[in-house]
């Protein structure tokens, strides 16, 4: 998934499974796709080491304060901000985490039971669950309507609270979509209303005296550098992804509706583990491929058609991000195979670019510049690269040199609007020590092989007439 010139496996393994004072297993919200096993996110661990290094960033000055998101408003599963799941893997309405950098505690708020909310919405995380603490590895929790008192006997005028500034962003989010959105809200002569996280900030200043910081900078730091629980959740986005968009390619006949691939997308991904699309689904056929955020999938493929498909699972709350382009008819023109092997040249140069010291510009610079060689400089239309991890569009800084961990897409494009022929191909790349891992690359690139998947009998085959 592109950004605009100008801006810059394997299961996690639970010994067993917690037991409540009967002997059965506990029904947790948040429980592992294929067994069902309880498991608190990447595992308490996981997210316990994030907490321990947000203390080590900030110091021992003041409180942290970071809360979940409230229950839906519509009729949609819930799915929890980023940055609460980031520090505790909770996956539950109405929480809120408090840590004290100077004496370590960390209390857990949750709701207090509600036997009738559970009947209809199932099990769901209350301050009186005993097997919170176990799960979660927070030993300390307690009713969130606790959290007010408590501040007022925590804090004294001048005390600081660290919150996150960076805006709320759920499944399918982005702070680059997610920010703007706010402050455009908050300008609205209409509307009027500031972000939640500038209301919070507000609130503490107003009710309890404090100094309120913003622990973003340090957070969107760690966030950079990806521990190996983490890579290992972006490759099994990886794999949703994959065989998602092999699906769609093996799917490709004209006649068929845009329509009916990002359906298609989007099935084959939550079959593959997917909680969801990582954002929406790009489908864009003939001149709509020259559309870089194409989003109406409301076109049907014509016969001699290029096909831009940019698509990504989201898995346990990390992202995917991969975009293939092939012929309608499985038979690419001499005009469409002109810049397509120029495309694939300049992504296999970005790629060839990636290693520890190098920066973001640096691999744009080596895959645009293959471009440019070939005379394709005018069809260029956006940069090569974007961070990707909790969010499709990750946090980072684009000069910031490579370290291994670090995540990122390599995604040169041409686009030629006047014979409707727009091309881009995208992987996500891990960084080494030496280089750098391609796992999005359970989806082929070659020319032959996409005129072969193309040809290949796909899921909508059957399932349809044409």
């Amino acid at each position: 998934m592109v950004v605009a010139l100008g801006t810059l496996g394997a299961i996690v393994t639970i010994n067993s499974p917690l037991l409540a004072a009967d002997d059965e297993p506990v029904v947790a919200a948040l429980s592992r796709s294929g067994d069902g096993l309880p498991i608190c996110g990447l595992g308490k661990d996981f997210h316990a080491g994030r907490r321990a290094l947000l203390r080590e960033k900030l110091g021992d000055e003041g409180l942290v304060l970071v809360r979940g998101l409230p229950e839906t408003r519509d009729y949609v599963e819930f799915r929890q901000d980023k940055v609460f799941w980031y520090l505790t893997g909770i996956e539950t309405p109405g929480a809120a985490l408090l840590m004290d950098l100077t004496s370590g505690l960390e209390i857990l708020f949750l709701p207090h039971p509600s036997p009738s909310s559970e009947g209809v919405e199932g099990e769901l995380w209350d301050s009186a669950d005993d097997w919170v603490p176990e799960l979660c590895g927070i030993s300390q929790v307690m009713a969130e309507d606790e959290l007010p008192d408590l501040l007022h006997d925590m804090v004294s005028e001048g005390d600081v609270i660290w919150i996150s500034r960076n805006p709320y962003v759920a499944l399918a989010g982005g702070f680059d979509r997610a920010q703007p959105a706010d402050m455009k809200r908050r300008s609205s002569p209409f509307d009027g209303r500031t972000s939640r996280e500038n209301a919070l900030a507000g609130k503490l200043e107003s009710t309890y005296g404090a100094e309120v910081k913003n622990l973003g900078k340090a957070l969107n730091a760690m966030r950079l550098v990806k521990t190996s629980e983490e890579i290992a959740a972006l490759k099994r986005a990886a794999v949703s992804g994959a065989r998602a968009m092999t699906e769609a390619i093996r799917s490709t006949a004209p006649g068929r509706g845009e329509w009916e691939l990002d359906a298609l997308l989007g099935f084959v991904q939550q079959i593959q583990g997917a909680a969801g699309m990582a954002y929406h689904a790009i489908v864009g056929s003939g001149p709509n491929s020259c559309v870089l955020h194409y989003s109406a999938s409301s076109r049907r493929l014509a016969d001699g058609d290029m096909l831009l498909i940019d698509a990504g699972s989201e898995v346990d709350h990390y992202t995917t991000d991969i975009t293939r382009s092939w012929p309608v008819n499985g038979r690419f023109s001499d005009r469409q195979a002109e810049l397509y092997d120029a495309v694939l040249d300049a992504q296999a140069a970005g790629i060839a670019a990636v290693r520890p010291g190098a920066t973001l510009i640096d691999v744009d610079n080596a895959a645009n510049s293959a471009l440019r060689e070939r005379g394709f400089g005018a069809f260029i239309r956006h940069g090569v690269c974007h961070y990707v991890g909790l969010e499709v569009h990750d946090v980072g800084a684009y000069l910031e040199p490579f370290v291994p961990g670090v995540v990122f897409t390599v995604e040169p494009g041409l686009y030629e609007l006047e014979t409707g022929i727009g091309i881009r191909i995208e992987d996500v790349v891990v960084v080494t020590e030496t280089g750098c891992d391609v796992i999005t690359r359970d989806v082929p690139v070659s020319r032959q092989s996409m005129e072969d998947l193309v040809a290949s009998p796909g899921l909508l085959d059957s399932m349809t007439d044409r």
